[in-house]
This record gives structure tokens, sequence and C-alpha cells, in this order.
């Protein structure tokens, strides 16, 4: 019997002010970045989950050398002096999944879409919840930015870190056009 292959997968911390000095996961794999927890959301437990659900016979190994150039360009992304990331991504999801994460990386920095507007992009207009869904479970927030969807009445809706943290996100990146009277669950 032919033994199953292990993937090293590297994590390290970043604290930052915009996260309100909590710490956040970065997780990597020989292939890209793979996860970035939110500060409500960031224990060792919780990196382990998903690493062992998405990531079997991983072996998880703090390394901050390779976790190093994400944690670099999130830093300076965070600081307000990096306005995209040039580093690979390792998607972990459903062929749909990935395709909505890749169109929420596409989205410039400055500018938000619609959960309808992604539906669009993926090539299924109906599938604005399913987009929705997809956005909530995206594994690489900030850098993946899905803090740049907003519901088609330009309304803050449903994001995974709380629609404070979102509002900030967009701030730091020069966004006020948008109504602040969103909710926490999806609308869309």
């Amino acid at each position: 019997m032919k033994a199953l292959q292990s993937t090293t997968v590297y994590w390290d911390t970043l604290v930052h002010p915009v996260l309100h000095n909590r710490p956040i996961y970065l997780v990597a794999t020989d292939n890209g970045l793979a996860q970035v927890t939110l500060p409500h959301e960031s224990t060792m437990e919780r990196v382990e989950a998903w690493v062992k659900r998405k990531i079997p016979n991983a072996i998880l190994v703090r390394d901050l050398a390779q976790v190093a150039p994400y944690k670099q360009q999130l830093q300076e992304y965070l600081d307000g002096s990096r306005r995209s990331f040039t580093f690979a991504l390792d998607f972990r999801g459903t062929a749909f999944q990935n395709s909505v994460w890749q169109a929420l990386f596409e989205i410039p920095y400055g500018e938000m879409r619609s959960y309808a507007e992604i539906a669009e992009r993926v090539g299924n207009p109906k599938a604005v919840r399913a987009v929705g869904t997809a956005n909530g479970m995206n594994p690489i927030p900030i850098v993946v930015p899905c803090h740049r969807v907003i519901g088609k009445n330009n309304t803050l809706t449903g994001f995974r870190g709380g629609l404070q943290m979102k509002e900030e996100l967009l701030h730091l990146e020069g966004v006020q056009a948008f109504v602040n009277k969103g909710h926490e669950k999806y609308r869309f």
C-alpha cells in the first residue's frame, strides 16, 4: 500500500492597528497564500481545523521565513502603501467558489462591486445568493477583497469580519461612496 504524502503548511501571525492590534493568522503552502483569519476568528484551533479539512495529510509548521513575503505585503496594505498583492494564492474550494474568489481578487483597489455584478462576472447571473455564500466563505479575506462587495442598493452587507471592519477597510482604500445602513446578514 502506498503511503500518503504529507504537505507542509506554513503559518505565522500579524498584528496591526487597523486590525485593532489583534492577531490574524496567515497560512501558506508551497503554492501560495491559502488562508488569512480575521481578528475575531483568530485562534490556532480554527487554523488547525481549517487545514485539516482543506489540506489532507498536512503538517502545520510555524515558519516566519516562508510566510514573510505574504506578511510584508499585507502589512504594507494595512499601512496604506500597497494597492495590490503580487504573490500566488492557493485557493482551496469548489470550482464555483474558486471562480468567485478569483473575481473578487480582480476588483481594483478603491472600487466596489455588487453581488449581482460578481454573479455576472462568473457567468451565472442568477447565482447572486450563491455568490454571497462563496464570498462569506472566502478563506483569504483582505487579500481577496470580499470587503469590496456591497449590496445592489449601495449598502454595506454581510462581512464575516463585521460591518465595522468592512467599513474601515473601505475607508483605508479611500472609498466613501456607500450607505452605512447595511446588515450583518446577506442582502444582495
